[in-house]
């Protein structure tokens, strides 16, 4: 189970690039059910996401190289690419333990940032206090998942 809330991000935090980061490249075969496959850095994915907003079931399987670029000619829409940048957002020893999920859209959504954080609970996750680089929480609006990103583009950010 996958419990995430997403926000826009409202100014960048300082010195992010420094923190560790990844380049995601990923589409859509479909999205509803949301069936994603992923290249992050040297790693491929194909991911099984079920409906929600706050909550949901999210299933990852490794992809080969040759599967992933066979795969990739059969998107539905567009190919979305982002750097993910990790930014430990509780000191060592907290319980839970937060991480931000900043991505830094390229291409077709070049300017665009969200932030997301993963939660052990939903209580966790109705409970979590954005610090102030987050901008407007867009968790409940479906606007910005990437599933709905990957259609043609359907928001000005």
């Amino acid at each position: 189970m996958e419990i995430e809330r997403k926000f826009k991000v409202k100014t960048l935090p300082a010195q992010y690039s420094a923190f560790p980061h990844s380049m995601i490249e990923q589409a859509y075969l479909c999205t509803n059910p949301v069936v994603r496959i992923r290249r992050q850095d040297s790693q491929y994915y194909l991911t099984y996401k079920s409906k929600g907003l706050l909550e949901r079931e999210e299933y990852n399987l490794p992809l080969t190289e040759e599967a992933y670029t066979h795969l990739l000619t059969k998107a539905d829409g567009l190919i979305l690419t982002k750097t993910r940048y990790r930014i430990p957002l509780s000191s060592p020893g907290d319980v839970p333990a937060l991480t931000a999920e900043l991505d830094v859209f390229a291409k077709d959504y070049e300017g665009l940032m969200l932030v997301e954080v993963e939660f052990p609970t939903k209580e966790d996750a109705l409970a979590f206090v954005p610090p102030d680089w987050f901008g407007e929480d867009v968790t409940f609006s479906g606007e910005y998942q990437n599933s709905r990103l990957s259609k043609e583009r359907q928001i000005n950010w």
